[in-house]
C-alpha cells in the first residue's frame, strides 16, 4: 500500500519518490541545498538571507504586514519536527507531540526521512529573524507553531504513517491549532478512511488545513492526498517569475492557490540556512498568509479565510481555475486589506461529509443484527377477485362521464337551441316589418 512521505528531500539532490516500509509513504516534497552553514561554522550575513526573501515583496507580506503579521494565530506543523531552539524560531514554537514513538515527548527532535524537514517548513512560515535584525523572517513572523512529528521513511515508529498522520491532526486541533500545515503527500488519490474522522475533526473544529501538491520531480505527477481531500486548501507552486515550476509542482483540479516554490530558504535543524524548492516550501507560505488572514479577521470561520485567500488571488494573465495555478497567484496584501464579498459555498465539513457519503457508502458493511429477530413471517395475501362484469352499467352514466362529457354536452345543446331559436324569432321579426312597409 502506498503511505504519506513529506513533500521534501535532502541536501544538494532532488528528493526521490520513496517506498517506506509501514502504512503510508509520505513523501517529502522538497529538495534543499546549502546556502549558508549548519553548525559552528560562520553563518552567512544577514542582510544576505533577508535579500534571498524575493516573496516578501513581490507576493505582498511587507505591505500585508502593516495590518496583521499573524499575532494570536496557532500553525500545526505536522511534519518531522521542529528545532525551536534554532535563534529564529526562538519563542516561536509554543507546544508539540511527537506521534511516532521515537522522538521527543515536545515534538523538537527531528526523525524520519529528511529530518531537516520541518524545521525548514516552520521557519518559512513563522521565522522571527534574529536579535540583530536580521537572519530569516517567516511570513507570518508572529504566528506561534506547535510541532506535531511524524517518522516517515523508518520502521522503528510503534503507528503506521496513516495512522501518524491522523493521530497528529487530532492533537493539534485538541491543542488549539487555528491552521494545520501538510507539506507532505500520500502520492496517490486516495486515502484511508482513518482520515475521513481526523480531517471532518479538524473542519468541525474550525481548522483551515492547508496541504502542498506535490513535486513532479519526486514522481508525483498528480496531487495526492491529502491535498485531494475536499475541504483543504491545496497549494501548487511556480518559479521566480511566476510561471507554473512544471518540474516542483504536480497539478490537479483540487488546487486552489499557487505560491512561490522554488529558490526559497529555510533555517535547518541546529541552525544555518539552506535553499530549497518544491511544493513542501510553497505550502507554510500559504499557511502563513492564512494565519495573517485569521489574525486581520478573528470573527471570520475556516470556510471564509479560504474564500478570501482565493477570492483575492491573482490570475496573473491566465485562465483561472486551472489545474496548474489553481485561482492564481497568493496576494497577501489583498488577502487581508481588500473587500471580498461572504461566501455562500459549502464549508469543509460539508464538502468532506458529501464525499464521504457519496464513495464510502460502497466500503460499508451490512448491518448485523445484535439479537434473533421476533417478528412472525407473515405470508402474502392472495388478490382479490376482480369484480364482475356488468352489462346494463356500461349503458349508465359514470361520476366521470357526467363530470367531463354529460353535462358540458347537454349544456353546449341547449345554447345551440337557444341561439337557434333566437335566429327564428328575429328572422319573423324582419319579415313582419317588410309586410307593413
Amino acid at each position: 500500500m502506498p503511505r504519506p512521505r513529506p513533500a521534501g528531500g535532502s541536501a544538494g539532490r532532488r528528493v526521490s519518490a520513496r517506498r517506506l516500509t509501514r502504512g503510508l509513504a509520505v513523501a517529502l516534497v522538497a529538495s534543499v541545498a546549502f546556502v549558508g552553514v549548519v553548525g559552528g561554522a560562520p553563518a552567512a550575513r544577514a542582510d544576505q538571507v533577508r535579500d534571498l526573501e524575493y516573496w516578501l515583496n513581490d507576493y505582498g507580506f511587507s505591505q500585508a504586514w502593516n495590518t496583521s503579521k499573524g499575532a494570536g494565530v496557532t500553525v500545526a506543523v505536522v511534519d518531522t519536527g521542529v528545532d525551536g531552539s534554532v535563534v529564529e524560531l526562538n519563542g516561536a514554537v509554543v507546544g508539540g507531540t511527537d506521534v511516532s514513538g521515537i522522538g521527543s515527548a515536545d515534538g523538537q527532535t527531528p526523525v524520519g526521512d529528511d529530518s531537516n524537514h520541518g524545521t525548514l517548513v516552520a521557519s518559512l512560515l513563522a521565522g522571527r529573524g534574529t536579535p540583530a535584525g536580521g537572519g530569516l523572517i517567516g511570513v507570518a513572523p508572529e504566528a506561534s507553531i506547535l510541532s506535531v512529528s511524524v517518522a516517515f521513511g523508518t520502521s522503528d515508529a510503534t503507528l503506521s504513517n496513516d495512522d501518524q498522520i491522523a493521530a497528529g491532526i487530532r492533537w493539534a486541533v485538541d491543542n488549539g491549532a487555528d491552521v494545520i500545515n501538510m507539506s507532505l503527500t500520500r502520492n496517490t488519490l486516495d486515502w484511508p478512511t482513518s482520515w475521513d474522522d481526523a480531517f471532518m475533526y479538524a473542519f468541525d473544529h474550525d481548522v483551515v488545513v492547508v496541504a502542498a501538491a506535490g513535486n513532479r520531480g519526486s514522481g508525483t505527477t498528480e496531487v495526492g492526498a491529502p491535498a485531494t481531500i475536499p475541504g483543504v486548501l491545496t497549494v501548487a507552486g511556480v518559479d521566480q517569475a511566476k510561471e507554473a515550476s512544471f518540474d516542483a509542482s504536480s497539478q490537479g483540479i483540487t488546487i486552489a492557490v499557487a505560491a512561490p516554490s522554488e529558490k526559497l530558504v529555510g533555517v535547518a535543524p541546529g541552525g544555518g540556512y539552506m535553499q530549497w524548492y518544491g511544493t513542501s516550501a510553497a505550502a507554510p507560505i500559504v499557511s502563513g498568509l492564512v494565519a495573517l488572514v485569521r489574525s486581520a479577521y478573528p470573527k471570520l470561520d475556516a470556510a471564509q479565510v479560504i474564500n478570501r485567500v482565493i477570492a483575492t488571488a491573482n490570475p496573473n494573465g491566465h485562465t483561472v481555475p486551472s489545474p496548474v495555478y489553481g485561482n492564481g497567484l497568493i496576494d497577501a496584501a489583498a488577502a487581508v486589506s481588500a473587500y471580498v464579498p461572504k461566501s455562500t459555498s459549502d464549508s469543509p465539513s460539508e464538502l468532506l461529509g458529501q464525499w464521504i457519503t457519496l464513495h464510502r457508502r460502497a466500503d460499508s458493511a451490512p448491518i448485523t443484527p445484535t439479537e434473533p429477530s421476533t417478528a412472525v413471517p407473515v405470508p402474502p395475501q392472495a388478490d382479490p377477485a376482480l369484480p364482475e362484469r356488468n352489462v346494463a352499467a356500461a349503458w349508465l352514466p359514470s361520476p366521470l362521464t357526467l363530470t367531463y362529457v354529460s353535462v358540458p354536452l347537454a349544456v353546449l345543446v341547449g345554447f345551440g337551441i337557444l341561439v337557434t331559436l333566437f335566429g327564428i324569432g328575429a328572422t319573423r321579426h324582419f319579415k313582419r316589418i317588410r309586410s307593413k312597409l
